[in-house]
Parts: C-alpha cells; structure tokens; sequence
C-alpha cells in the first residue's frame, strides 16, 4: 500500500481502510497493546522509506524526506497516518466491545446471583471469575441514597476507591442494582461491611445501609440480599433513621407481622377507641409511639414531642381512658407498644387495616 500511496499519491481505499481496521480488531483480541502496534507501524514505515525512495525516484534516504514518483513525502505521510488510524480505530472497537460485553456479562452474573434465577452450577463456576468463592458464606450491605445511583455515579467510585484502598483484593463485590449500591463479601469479614456502611453513607449525602446476615452456598448471598431490603422496607416504614441497620437486630419485626390478619385485628382491638379522640387516632399513636421509643421516660417522651410533660401525661390518661390499657403499666405496655408497632408497619390509622 505504502508502494503503490509513494508511486501515485493517491489515498488508501475504503477497502484498505476496512483492511487495517479489521486487522486492528484482531490484534486487540490477541490481546496485543495499541501503542506497541503504532510503534511497529511506523518502525516498518522507516525500514521501507529507502526501498520506496529508491523504487520511486526519489532523493530521500532513510533519514531524509525525498520525492516519490513527483509526489513529495506528504502524500506518503498522508497514507501511513490513514492506515494507521483505521488500525487503531478497529482496536479500540474491538475493545469497546470487549468491556460492553464484560460489563452485561457482570450484570447477568449480579443478577443471577441476587436473585437466585440460574443454575446453582453456573452461579459458582462464574463468580469465581468475578472474586466469590460461594463455597463459603456472605453477607450483603445495601445502601439506599435520596436519589438513585448507578456504577458511574460518583458516589460508586467513592466508595470503590477506599474500599479497595483498605481493604485490597479481598474477594469485594462491589455493584449497584435498582440505584442501590450494593457490597458482597464474605460472611466473616464483618469490618468490611462496617466500613463500606460508613463510606456509603457518607458517600451519599446521608443514605442508609442495611447489613444482611451471612448465609452459605449460592443461595446465601440472596437470603442476605433480601434480608437487606427487608430491613431497609422497614425502616422506611418504621420511620426509623438510624444510618446502619442490620437484618439481625430487627428480626422481631417479621416476626410479629408474620400473621398480618392477627396483627391487623390487635391494631383493631386495641388502638381502634382512638379514633373516638378530639383530632383522630393519630396524635395519640405518635404519642405512643414517642413514648415506648424514649424507653417510657415521660420527660423525654415530651421533649421529643415539643409538649410539656403535663400535656404529655394528659395524653397517656386520655390513651388509658379510651382503650382501657395503661401505658405505665407493665403488664398492659406490651400489648400497646406490639399494637402501636403493629401500625406503623401497617399503616394504621391513615389506611384502614
């Protein structure tokens, strides 16, 4: 090519061109670098410049820039920067590909893996490749921010970059999933998911993590992962604010809410007098709630409530008054507080139940 572009000056054709780009296609599947292919092209450049001086007619030597044919070195150039470029345009194709086809290869395979959708032979022969050993048990952190986020969102490469910085290669899974950052490691690495709370919180302007427990085998990592958004579920529903929680610690909440119609009926039969009070049920069930949540301490009840500790005692003997349970009273506080958490994961009073 580089005979005939000196002899003629005439530009590479589109079938020259589509010839280097798919030569550069396959140099990147060899997995052959660009710059020490660039650095061979014009290698080969310099070792045929004399060849094509002297072929052509021309007065260039090996370091000097003659004629080729009455066409001057520029034309040549011109040849050498198109081939070139059209090579190095088909390896960066073929690499763009590769990384397109990795990163859907990383999505199926973190899909597969949370949900539990493929073959558990599968599961365990490609998490391997990505850093998991599923022979052992995990445990999942998911962090949810005000606004969602993806593997390019800043707060993603945050954490990626301190978590790796601390922790190296330690089998890490780091994704995000329905604009959740999501952390998989394994189940005995507990300082890892501490950590990875703490950066994805701050990471994220203020966002909560929720911990899962480790579970074994292929199936752990989804048990983990739902526990997770369990958690996460209810504290959006509990209206808890806490910017680490974790699945363990809130294990009496399905529990109690195992038997929905039984709790619905205790909601029911034990808060439903408060719908009799001046201004509904629901003063009073934050009341409550207050309450139970400053551990029965009047004080701090009202402090939390901005009310006067008189207003607030005048609440509570209105509560005692109308549902016929006591809110000091050990034997009755049970029911009440499973009542009033009963209706915060139901929703109770502003839904009926």
């Amino acid at each position: 090519m580089l005979r005939d572009a000196g002899a003629t000056g005439r530009r590479l054709t589109r079938a020259e061109l589509d010839s280097r780009r798919a030569q550069g296609e396959r140099a990147a599947e060899a997995g052959l670098g660009l710059r020490v292919l660039v650095r061979g092209h014009l290698a080969a450049t310099r070792a045929l410049w004399p060849t094509l001086s002297a072929s052509t007619g021309g007065t260039g030597g090996a370091g000097g820039f003659g004629g080729f044919g009455g066409f001057g070195s520029e034309q040549l150039l011109a040849a050498v920067e198109q081939a070139i470029d059209a090579f190095a345009e088909g390896h960066e194709r073929a690499q763009k590909l590769a990384v397109r086809r990795e990163e859907a290869a990383r999505r199926e395979f973190i899909d597969d893996l949370l949900y539990g959708r493929s073959d558990v032979g599968r599961i365990v022969e490609r998490a391997e490749r990505f850093g998991l050993l599923l022979s052992h048990a995990h445990a999942v952190a998911v962090a949810r921010a005000a606004t969602p986020v993806d593997d390019t969102h800043p707060a993603t490469r945050q954490v990626e970059q301190v978590l790796f910085a601390r922790f190296g290669e330690r089998r890490i899974l780091l994704a995000t999933k329905d604009g959740r950052l999501i952390c998989i490691v394994p189940g005995d690495d507990g300082e890892i998911l501490t950590f990875f709370a703490q950066q994805a919180h701050a990471a994220t302007a203020g966002g909560q993590v929720a911990i899962g427990r480790a579970h074994p085998g292929a199936g752990g990592v989804a048990h983990s992962y739902e526990e997770a958004l369990g958690a996460l579920d209810l504290a959006a529903r509990l209206r808890l604010d806490e910017p680490v929680l974790r699945a363990a610690d809130l294990l009496v909440y399905p529990v109690l809410t195992r038997d929905r119609q039984a709790m619905a009926d205790l909601v029911r039969h034990t808060l439903g007098p408060l719908r009799e009070a001046r201004g509904g049920a629901q003063p009073l069930v934050a009341t409550l709630t207050a309450y139970f949540d400053a551990g029965c301490v009047a004080a701090e009840a009202a402090r939390r409530l901005s009310l006067s500790v008189r207003a607030l005692t005048y609440r509570l003997d209105r509560i005692h008054k109308l549902t016929g349970t006591n809110p000091a009273d050990p034997v009755h506080r049970y029911t009440l507080q499973t009542a009033v958490i009963g209706a915060r994961l139901l929703g109770w009073p502003e839904s009926e139940v």
